[in-house]
């Protein structure tokens, strides 16, 4: 079981482990490979993965002695769930915007 303590978007607002995101879709990257992108420290980048991992933006995987990341849609879920509520209340809007103009047009 995982501990959050972020919700979705405060991890994805920095722009270090939005950048570490971007970079881990492209490819599963060991913790080391994805320290070689950062003017960091290994310490600090794997206090970034801690976050992404808690979230559930990443899973980690052990083979051998590295350490594997690989994105993970749980994370996300949160994102695209508020994102599409704001879909669907901006496509009411604009359809309601639509039946007032063809109402107009037709008393014209």
């Amino acid at each position: 079981m995982r501990m959050q303590t972020l919700d979705a978007f405060q991890v994805i607002a920095d722009p270090s482990r939005r950048q570490m995101l971007m970079l881990l879709s492209k490819n599963n990257m060991t913790i080391n490979s994805l320290a070689e992108n950062f003017e960091m420290s290994r310490p600090a980048v794997s206090k970034h993965v801690k976050v992404l991992y808690g979230a559930g933006f990443i899973t980690i995987k052990n083979i051998g002695r590295e350490r594997y990341c690989t994105l993970q849609q749980d994370g996300f879920d949160e994102i695209q769930d508020f994102i599409d509520y704001f879909d669907k209340f901006w496509a009411g809007k604009l359809q309601k915007l639509q039946m007032i103009l063809d109402a107009k047009a037709r008393s014209n």
